[in-house]
């Protein structure tokens, strides 16, 4: 089953209204545990699903999912928000509040901020009814570019109730790009980091406590846009360096060169305590991890999972597993990564920050995995596990399997005709085990307007890719 190294030393829908937790004035929850002890089960999920690339000539919209096995409507798509206009590219999207201001009295986690990757546009979307939101202000792409910006990606909530967009290109959708900042309001406040401060950005993660936040990159938006080129790799026009941020003054203070292991740094996940200094980034096509941390004030980065690259009949190269999406349970136990080439999504041991073991992993589609996952009755599953998300219990894993509209095209052509599914597979924390959901299956090619494709998922009470503690 192990086809890796780890080198490192070892060492609901009843509900409508939000609610406030304990010991908390604001959004969230006052810690880590808390999250775990005090959430509820998740009942629906907010998933962005997009036809741009597809022959649909319809506007992207965000689906509501029941994921409540107790619903007549277990597994369907309940809502749809369609967006006002046709091209967006919906991608990452984020919450305006999380657990970074549980302290502030008043604050709700209610809007979703929802931004077009291809057109600049962001959308405000208003869950208080959780089952049927609805856009209640649409932030125009001319707005943005007077900031030099373009192609928003991460969306977090900081604390105090403000919002920070990571932007991967300038107003043409060439370098630099940089990070947006909004209001409580909604309102554009200004660029947050100086322009030029970076070339390539990304994701990112933050920590306030230790005031640092790491970003990643990709690469200008008018190289990926297209498809993936594998000459533009040569040409160094894709990232393989992580960013070390001052915090509060949002400047730059170490950037770490990953090298040719860490070619295309997407995904960074901070472990959630905030007293950690450790946490993960995932190099898309070296198909490697790199544990980065700090030690005595300097901050590094070292390879710690390492994904073979397999021979594949159609493939003139060894296909890398790319690794595309990564995420840590609440109580930081368990790092879950997708190989999305490849089918797999993996499960590794964490407590241990700097020596991660693997724990298990599972096959769904993708070039090496089962074409019916579910059963041979049931639709296939074209693409592999991409965009991942964890139950706050750590006892359910959901992903979906579209990672970029030409790079679909490009790759899993299927991908587009047949749309996208959401998968589930549950997780058994105390033994380390993956057993998929064959009853689960959300099948994202049955829309009204046609097949749609499917991307990150956001639960209404804050996930482990959302929530971030002061």
């Amino acid at each position: 089953m192990n086809d890796t190294e780890s080198p490192g030393e070892s060492g609901a829908a009843a509900h409508e209204e939000h609610e406030h937790h304990h010991d908390v004035e604001g959004p969230g929850y006052a810690t880590p545990q808390a999250a775990i002890e005090q959430s509820e089960r998740e009942r629906v999920a907010y998933v962005p699903s997009l036809y741009v690339g597809t022959d649909v000539d319809a506007p992207d919209f965000l689906s509501v999912v029941d994921v409540d096995p107790d619903s007549d409507t277990y597994c369907e798509v309940v809502d749809r928000v369609e967006m006002p206009n046709r091209g967006d590219e919906l991608h990452h999207f984020g919450w305006n509040a999380c657990s970074s201001s549980c302290h502030v009295e008043g604050l709700e986690r209610r809007h979703l901020v929802v931004p077009g990757q291809r057109s600049s546009r962001l959308h405000i979307i208003d869950t208080k009814d959780r089952r049927n939101p609805e856009i209640v202000k649409v932030i125009e792409p001319e707005e943005v570019y007077e900031y030099d910006l373009s192609a928003p990606h991460t969306v977090h909530c900081i604390p105090d109730g403000e919002i920070l967009i990571s932007m991967l290109g300038d107003a043409d959708g060439d370098l630099p790009g940089g990070f947006l900042e909004l209001n409580d309001d909604f309102e554009i406040e200004g660029r947050w980091d100086p322009p030029g401060e970076i070339e390539m950005n990304y994701d990112y993660w933050y920590q306030p406590r230790h005031n640092v936040m790491v970003s990643s990159e990709w690469a200008a938006p008018k190289t990926y846009y297209p498809g993936f080129d594998l000459e533009d790799v040569e040409k160094g026009k894709y990232g393989r360096s992580i960013h070390i941020w001052d915090w509060e003054n949002g400047t730059v203070e170490q950037s770490i060169d990953l090298g040719e292991e860490g070619l295309i740094p997407l995904e960074v996940r901070f472990l959630h305590s905030p007293e950690s200094v450790h946490g993960y980034v995932g190099a898309a096509l070296s198909s490697n991890i790199f544990h980065f941390y700090e030690d005595d004030g300097e901050w590094h980065a070292e390879k710690a999972i390492d994904v073979e690259s397999r021979e594949h009949e159609d493939w003139d190269m060894p296909v890398p597993g790319l690794i595309t999406d990564l995420v840590v349970s609440m109580d930081d136990r368990y790092l879950f990564f997708s190989d999305w080439l490849h089918g797999d999504v993996r499960m590794y041991d964490v407590s241990d920050p700097t020596n991660p073991r693997l724990a298990d992993r599972l096959w769904a589609g993708g070039l090496f995995g089962p074409r019916h996952p579910t059963g041979e009755d049931d639709r296939p599953v074209v693409a592999g596990p991409q965009m991942l998300q964890l139950s706050i219990d750590g006892e359910r894993l959901y992903w979906t399997t579209s990672l970029f509209s030409t790079w679909d095209n490009q790759f899993f052509p299927e991908e587009g005709e047949l749309g996208s599914v959401m998968l589930k597979a549950d997780v058994d924390p105390r033994k380390g085990t993956m057993e998929l959901d064959e009853d689960f299956l959300v099948d994202f090619g049955e829309m009204p307007n046609g097949p749609a494709r499917a991307h990150e998922i956001r639960w209404p009470d804050g996930d482990c890719t959302s929530d971030v503690w002061q």
